[in-house]
């Protein structure tokens, strides 16, 4: 199997790699933008399957293929979950959301190899009707105010003044600086994609993180971080470990 990557985080990209290798596939190269990509693909033979990040350093990956004819499977990569579901999953295209997940990697590669190099078929994918549907991200507006319901009354909370949303015990709450805490009725999943990803970061399953709220972070067992954020006790905020290093490169944008 030929496969490469294109992705503009080089410490994702990394990431990547070793995961592959990890289920025994090893990228002919790691391609980091736009430009870069198409040159290489311009000159080299076609890969069976591209992992493809959306946004590159010098613009969207859509525009590769305004200049190159490729019919590599695509598995994208990407941080924008609820582009994935509206545009991927209805036109029947793998996707990983960012940090990857190594059994979903492993089980999209899976499917790859079912469908396309067992059968010998070739992806045939519209990139302008995706590109459509995604819009561009950095265009997108987020989410700017919650609500919580206290007794008989609806309390409405900036987004900003929010340290950080957890789940406990079934339920999924938001965290302010004077320490309270508010039950809402949304699922983390769905907050995670309402949020600005410069500003909140999933750190595990159960709690999304304020860049502007944290306190402290301190080296935890199995390569893992601790998280202290003021006035926060209900729990502690562990950074897993397979989401480490993408918090750390998070941290530096």
């Amino acid at each position: 199997m030929k496969a490469i990557i294109i992705e503009d985080e080089k410490p994702s990209a990394r990431r990547l790699n070793r995961m592959l290798a990890d289920i025994g596939i090893t990228p002919e190269v790691m391609l980091h933008s736009v430009h870069e990509s198409v040159e290489y693909l311009l000159n080299n033979p076609t890969p069976d399957l591209i992992f493809l990040d959306i946004q590159l350093s010098d613009g969207l990956s859509f525009e590769i293929f305004d200049q190159v004819d490729i019919n590599s499977a695509i598995i994208f990569t990407t941080a924008y979950d609820e582009y994935a579901l509206q545009a991927f999953k209805l036109n029947s295209i793998d996707y990983l959301l960012k940090p990857i997940d190594e059994d979903e990697l492993k089980a999209a590669v899976e499917r790859f190899q079912v469908r396309f190099r067992e059968s010998e078929k070739k992806q045939h994918i519209d990139f302008n009707e995706i590109a459509k549907m995604l819009g561009n991200p950095v265009d997108r507006v987020y989410k700017k105010r919650y609500t919580a319901k206290v007794g008989e009354h609806l309390k409405l909370f900036n987004t900003d003044d929010v340290q950080l949303f957890y789940s406990e015990n079934k339920g999924s709450y938001l965290n302010l600086e004077n320490g309270r805490n508010y039950l809402i009725d949304d699922k983390l999943e769905a907050i995670e994609k309402e949020l600005d990803p410069a500003q909140f970061f999933r750190i595990s399953r159960q709690a999304i993180i304020n860049v502007n709220a944290i306190d402290d972070m301190i080296s935890y067992t199995n390569s893992r971080l601790k998280i202290k954020i003021n006035s926060f006790k209900e729990m502690d905020l562990i950074v897993s470990r397979e989401r480490v290093k993408d918090f750390k490169n998070w941290l530096e944008k």
